[in-house]
């Protein structure tokens, strides 16, 4: 199949769940809004759902809108820091100005194609910057393992402070009493089939590593390991620590703001706001344009355990979701885009 071709229905493919898990939403949201204007005694001509989230948006408190956009930057400066401290290893001095806009350039090109925009932020900063291209995208796997790490982290923190909530969730949607014997089964079973597979491969050890798929995985690791080492020498571990944090902080502090922004959830406490922010943030791993539809869908449930209704829960979805794309990703990478040749027309680096 032709590489382009490949890449559209790709692209299509992931499009189209965004727009299919949304449009199911809004369609349930809806009848639910007409049933609750019919408790009200309002008549359905005068209740949309689109009228209502369009209401609620303009209702929603434009200082916290716009500190959601400062903690953005802010976490996208220390990423940018952070990334520099990697690229210096190599004895070049890139510019903060071109990593910041760059990253932001990224993230403007995920909300055309999802992860397509690690390739053009890659790209771009190696053109500017005249990095090698293969050393620019070790950097970037290695803030990225990073990143996956304190995911893993704060999801464990959500999953520690909400666990009574999350857990009489579950008890609501699945009765595990009759499932635990069939858990302990397919747990069991899934353990002794991981084990002969491991057996299995370490007896064929060397058959492996001579193979092409085990050179390859080979050279892969050496790849990776190579650019892990970069984290191992930057200048100031202490300091590249301390971005990595603050990247994450911000991240929580953006949910948190938006929470505050909105009347129907700005009594919530933190717990609720790390749980939302954790659920948003799987949403967003999950490959459709910026999260659409699965960023809706996660943040709505996690409200919905702190008491907020389920209307409300999608109104807070639709704010977030579009405050961050819009104002943050849209914005700033379009800017980014248009600003980026005109910084380095005349830029030549330094080694």
């Amino acid at each position: 199949m032709n590489k382009n071709l490949a890449n559209a229905l790709k692209f299509l493919l992931f499009v189209g769940v965004g727009f299919g898990i949304l449009y199911l939403m809004y369609s349930s949201q809806q009848t639910a809004y007409l049933e609750q204007c019919k408790l009200d005694g309002t008549p359905a001509d005068q209740c949309s759902l689109l009228d209502k989230l369009i209401a609620d948006f303009k209702s929603a408190n434009p200082f916290w809108l716009l500190m959601t956009l400062v903690a953005f930057s802010v976490s996208n400066l220390s990423r940018g820091l952070r990334w520099n401290m990697m690229l210096r290893t190599f004895g070049n001095t890139p510019r903060l100005i071109n990593a910041f806009l760059t990253i932001n350039l990224g993230y403007f090109a995920n909300l055309g194609f999802p992860r397509i925009g690690e390739v053009v932020r890659a790209a771009t900063m190696a053109r500017y910057e005249k990095i090698s291209l293969e050393r620019v995208v070790g950097t970037i796997v290695v803030g990225r393992t990073i990143d996956v790490v304190m995911l893993l982290t704060i999801t464990g923190v959500a999953l520690l402070l909400g666990r009574e909530k999350l857990w009489n969730r579950a008890i609501e949607l699945v009765d595990l009493g009759d499932k635990v014997e069939t858990l302990q089964t397919l747990a069991i079973g899934g353990l002794v089939v991981g084990l002969l597979a491991l057996a299995l491969a370490w007896w064929q050890r060397q058959r492996i590593m001579e193979s092409a798929i085990g050179q390859k995985i080979i050279g892969v690791v050496k790849g990776f390991g190579e650019g892990m080492q970069t984290a191992l020498r930057v200048e100031s571990p202490a300091l590249f620590f301390l971005h990595s944090i603050n990247i994450w902080v911000m991240y929580i502090l953006m949910t948190y703001f938006v929470i505050l922004a909105f009347s129907p959830t700005a009594a919530l406490s933190i717990e609720a706001a790390l749980v939302t922010f954790v659920s948003g943030g799987w949403g967003i791993v999950i490959p459709s344009p910026g999260g659409m539809g699965t960023y809706h869908f996660l943040t709505g449930e996690a409200l919905q355990l702190y008491g907020v209704s389920s209307l409300d829960s999608f109104s807070w979805s639709n704010i977030s979701f579009f405050t961050i794309n819009i104002g943050c990703n849209v914005l700033i990478g379009l800017f980014a885009l248009l600003a980026l040749p005109q910084i380095n027309r005349n830029y030549s680096p330094e080694s």
